[in-house]
């Protein structure tokens, strides 16, 4: 169970490396401060392109969840850049 619902939630599955970083940035880039975007993949480099990501643009990785279809990622947008 996650301890924080998603605010906006973007489909990723199918999209191979880099195309789910891509696309969450370009959604977070619209998203107000302090709010959560979960994404959906299917790309097993998303477990490491998400986290490192959220390192270099300055948001909060909350984690991962898998699922049978897909893995969902939840970053919280950071109100600072780094």
């Amino acid at each position: 169970m996650w301890s924080t619902l998603a605010d906006e939630t973007l489909d990723a599955i199918g999209l191979l490396c880099p195309l789910p970083v891509l696309k969450a940035r370009k959604t977070l880039s619209r998203m107000p401060d302090d709010t959560v975007l979960e994404i959906q993949t299917t790309d097993p480099a998303a477990l490491i392109d998400m986290p490192h990501f959220c390192q270099e643009a300055g948001h909060t990785y909350l984690g991962a969840r898998e699922y049978k279809a897909y893995c969902a990622h939840r970053i919280r947008k950071s109100t600072t850049k780094p």
